[in-house]
């Protein structure tokens, strides 16, 4: 048991090098990458990400955001570009090792951020409310399972 802790700890620091890795060459590489990364279609282009897609595509008004803009920390560019590489590292080794779920679910983490999210978006509708509560426990809609024709299923 005594080996499992440094063979973790190796794999995690090996994680984090290459989303550095990787992170780095978006920000640096060929030109237009970061932008095209940042757009729901690249986002869709990994097709575990089908069904949540097809589900924005089919909201209202939130469907002029970028899945970054709910599902990514915004209140500065280092947090920003940290956790798109993270979670977009974690997306590719999850897909690349077939271990993708069935069912995608937001981590706790995730939560965390689209709440932050949508108070910084609708600060001014919110400012009387309490901020404590999930906006998503009354706007169940802005889910991708409830929205539209994904309601359905």
């Amino acid at each position: 048991m005594s080996e499992e802790k440094p063979r973790r700890l190796k794999y995690a620091l090996a994680g984090v090098a290459l989303a550095l890795a990787v992170a780095l060459f978006v920000l640096l590489g060929p030109p237009q990458l970061l932008a095209k990364s940042e757009t729901p279609a690249f986002c869709a282009s990994c097709h575990i990400h089908e069904s949540q897609y097809e589900a924005w595509f089919q909201q209202g008004a939130h469907r002029r955001l970028a899945c970054v803009d709910c599902h990514l920390p915004n209140d500065n560019s280092a947090s920003h570009y940290t956790w798109k590489s993270i979670d977009g590292m974690k997306d590719l080794v999850l897909f690349n090792a077939g271990r993708v779920p069935d069912d995608i679910r937001i981590t706790e983490r995730g939560r965390k951020v689209v709440q932050a999210n949508c108070i910084r978006c609708h600060e001014g509708a919110v400012e009387m409310i309490d901020q404590d509560r999930s906006c998503t426990d009354c706007h169940r809609r802005q889910l991708h399972k409830n929205s539209s024709a994904m309601e359905t299923l």
